[in-house]
């Protein structure tokens, strides 16, 4: 591993990188440019989030991934659906939402009432699974897990994952209907995502407490539904021996358990972090 000639690269291609964190073993040893202070739009490492809350609520018996998605619907919308939406979404496991593996949804919901918008968009084929990458998926799942949890799901989410990470109060995005979106809009430090790879790659414990069941770890970084990319979770992606937390413009967790590594990084790259990604195998995963 050669950190200083990958930060030298990175400075050298002037790639718009706020800042880069390396640990081994859950111990940093590498750190450059701002992980500490600033804050960024961390965008879909949002979805993850909400995996790992959709896990905490799983491991109390609150809610299952084979349940059907219109059990933890409100009634005033199910009331609102077609008789054969209200069918589908009957008989639709929230595991299908949380492996984005519904065909026909766009990528995100629209218009004033993005729940109605949600449920009643008319799907092409929704009984066999196809990956199809949409927020849709994702603020469905927020919205039965406030339901599950009888809570707001930005508190549990806070009182749950984010205090015991020491992560205070960071910005989020609501929905017009008032729901945590859960697929994008919370903004953290560099730092604050290794927080999250680092209790991850720890099976679901940080500081000495259980966050998450290792269970729940192991079966939402493993691939539950193969895509061009080599395969997802429930809202992670599977990289080597290990998973990755992605948001667009490059804002990145990857977590190898075979090599003890977390690696984070967050930036601006309008071309997305394909060159971050190149220059973090050949400087600090291959060059071992």
């Amino acid at each position: 591993m050669v950190f200083s000639a990958f930060t030298r690269q990175i400075e050298n291609e002037s790639l718009n990188v706020y800042g880069v964190e390396v640990y081994r073993q859950g111990k940093l040893i590498h750190a450059w440019g701002d992980t500490q202070t600033a804050r960024h739009p961390i965008y879909s490492v949002t979805k993850s989030v909400l995996s790992i809350a959709f896990g905490i609520a799983r491991d109390r018996g609150l809610i299952s991934q084979d349940d059907a998605v219109n059990r933890y619907i409100p009634g005033e919308y199910v009331s609102r659906m077609s008789s054969e939406q209200k069918k589908l979404m009957s008989s639709l496991p929230i595991k299908r939402l949380l492996t984005m593996s519904v065909s026909g949804y766009p990528f995100r919901p629209e218009g004033k009432n993005w729940l109605d918008f949600s449920l009643n968009y008319p799907l092409g084929d929704p009984e066999t699974p196809a990956f199809n990458y949409s927020n849709i998926c994702v603020y469905l799942v927020s919205v039965a897990l406030t339901q599950a949890v009888g809570m707001d799901l930005y508190q549990f989410i806070d009182e749950n994952i984010f205090q015991p990470l020491g992560i205070a109060s960071p910005v989020y995005q609501r929905s017009p209907e008032g729901y945590f979106y859960g697929a994008s809009g919370v903004e953290l430090t560099v730092n604050e995502i290794s927080r999250l790879g680092l209790m991850l790659s720890n099976g679901g414990v940080y500081n000495g407490k259980q966050i998450v069941s290792a269970w729940y770890v192991r079966e939402a970084t493993s691939v539950q539904q193969m895509n061009r990319e080599g395969g997802y979770g429930y809202y992670f992606w599977k990289y080597r021996d290990g998973f990755s937390l992605n948001g667009k413009l490059g804002q990145k967790c990857y977590c190898l358990p075979g090599k003890g590594l977390v690696i984070t990084f967050m930036s601006n790259m309008e071309q997305g972090s394909e060159r971050m990604r190149i220059l973090m195998e050949q400087y600090l995963i291959d060059d071992e």
